[in-house]
């Protein structure tokens, strides 16, 4: 695929399609491609499905037309995932995958399983966000699509912090700063930004954290009720896992909120060589070499202890 040009000139209707719980990233680039196509395709008729997506993003180019409704039976000409490892993480509009006569995956998890027709995946890039900047030629890129990838290759670079930042990641920020993008504002309002009660959270997190493996690992656990206490919810949870793994000497950080009675979400991150990815595949999840999540249930004290010594393995 060279661009998206390639596949939407034989493309009546579309429907695109990311990650259940979308982050930045999957917001960014879903937003960037469903902008492309409602500028330079009109005539296509053009649907996007995400679960509802956090209110930072909302100022984003009709991030108001998202839908979070799958109950519709539409059928679809072309069906893009974008930031999606494996159909399973389509949530409920994989029927809309199922449906397609075609389908593309555009992706950078290196735990992806090329589930679609035609795969597109580059586990070196920064972000899906940086991907989409290379598949939509430089002189149909907008102010608009530009902010959108910006802020996908923002949040899943750290500000260029992470890793994952090459010198293309580089040379794509200066293009879409070119723009006219104002790039100090949106990494402020949806990166550094924290609501009062985010920042409580984060401080019990790091007050309830553990050190484990002579201190080259960290681990902290949020329940339910402490959430409900907080008054906040699994999307205000983002950044404690960084804030976790920038602590002194730690190589590998574990994070886990409980989502149901004794079900847990896992993320986790890595400084310099643990591969948390293949961690995480071991769960049934995914993600990268230095990022990746996935879901178990069971005693959280006793889940801890298994993936400390998952980590364990690969500590230096």
């Amino acid at each position: 695929m060279t661009n998206l040009d390639d596949f939407l000139k034989e493309a009546e209707t579309v429907a695109i399609a990311g990650h259940i719980r979308p982050d930045g990233d999957c917001v960014g680039s879903c937003l960037a491609t469903y902008n492309y196509i409602k500028t330079c395709y009109p005539k296509i008729e053009v649907d996007l499905y995400l679960e509802p997506i956090p209110n930072i993003f909302k100022f984003l180019k009709r991030a108001e037309e998202i839908i979070s409704d799958c109950s519709s039976d539409k059928a679809y000409d072309l069906f893009i995932s974008q930031d999606c490892g494996d159909e399973g993480r389509l949530g409920e509009a994989v029927k809309y995958f199922h449906g397609a006569k075609k389908t593309i995956c555009i992706d950078h998890h290196i735990s992806n399983r090329s589930f679609a027709m035609e795969n597109y995946i580059f586990p070196e890039a920064s972000s899906t966000s940086e991907l989409i900047f290379e598949l939509i030629p430089r002189e149909r890129l907008t102010k608009e699509i530009a902010e959108c990838i910006y802020t996908g290759i923002i949040h899943d670079t750290g500000v260029f912090q992470y890793s994952c930042t090459s010198e293309k990641t580089m040379e794509a920020a200066g293009v879409l700063m070119s723009l006219g993008i104002d790039f100090p504002k949106i990494v402020d309002k949806t990166f550094f930004t924290k609501t009062y009660n985010q920042n409580r959270i984060m401080g019990l997190a790091l007050v309830k954290s553990r050190l484990h493996l002579d201190g080259k690992c960290i681990s902290s656990i949020i329940t339910l009720a402490e959430m409900e206490e907080y008054e906040v919810l699994p999307k205000h949870l983002d950044g404690i896992v960084s804030q976790l793994r920038v602590t002194k000497d730690v190589e590998a950080a574990i994070f886990f909120y409980e989502t149901e009675p004794g079900k847990f979400k896992v993320s986790t991150r890595s400084a310099s060589y643990v591969d948390v990815s293949q961690i995480a595949v071991k769960y049934g999840g995914g993600g990268h070499k230095r990022a990746a999540g996935f879901s178990v249930e069971g005693d959280a004290e006793k889940l801890i202890e298994m993936i400390v010594a998952d980590v364990a393995e690969q500590i230096r």
